[in-house]
């Protein structure tokens, strides 16, 4: 689930999210004795996780022109799923840095909204405030596939 949790913030670079799991598991291993059980193990582990990708970020330099060129790519023919995905990912990417790691959290990883604040360490209303505006975004952004897909049920 961490090794999930960091390919997803990473943009699907596995072997990146390799690298960033191996460097939590022998954060986590090394302060083991600072757990203090105020949240669940796994929880603590996705915080270590976090915090280990905020840190490679930092160090590292993101091309923006990159990024910006792959979204003003023109679609490829595809089936309806792979579309949709793709579609979900391009959307994904459109939101804030912070939208995204709290969608992460919350709808991907299935965390509680507490949970997340303490994986984020964020305030729990910042939590839920970043939790439904990329919802509310993300509900704009898809609208032409839920159009779509009333149309073939008709509805």
């Amino acid at each position: 689930m961490v090794r999930a949790q960091l390919r997803r913030l990473v943009h699907g670079d596995a072997a990146r999210a390799d690298d960033l799991a191996q460097e939590t598991f022998l954060l986590a291993w090394r302060k083991l004795h600072q757990f203090r059980g105020e949240a669940r193990f796994g929880t603590w582990l996705y915080r270590i996780a976090y915090s280990c990708f905020l840190q490679a970020t930092r160090r590292r330099q993101r091309p923006a022109e990159a990024s910006a060129s792959d979204a003003n790519a023109p679609p490829l023919s595809v089936s309806g799923s792979v579309a949709l995905r793709l579609d979900l990912e391009r959307a994904l990417e459109s939101l804030s840095d912070p939208e995204q790691a709290v969608l992460l959290h919350v709808a991907q990883l299935g965390l509680s909204h507490e949970e997340a604040a303490y994986v984020l360490s964020l305030p729990l209303g910042t939590v839920k405030s970043h939790a439904r505006r990329g919802k509310d975004k993300l509900r704009a952004l898809l609208a032409d596939w839920q159009d779509a897909s009333l149309e073939e049920t008709g509805s």
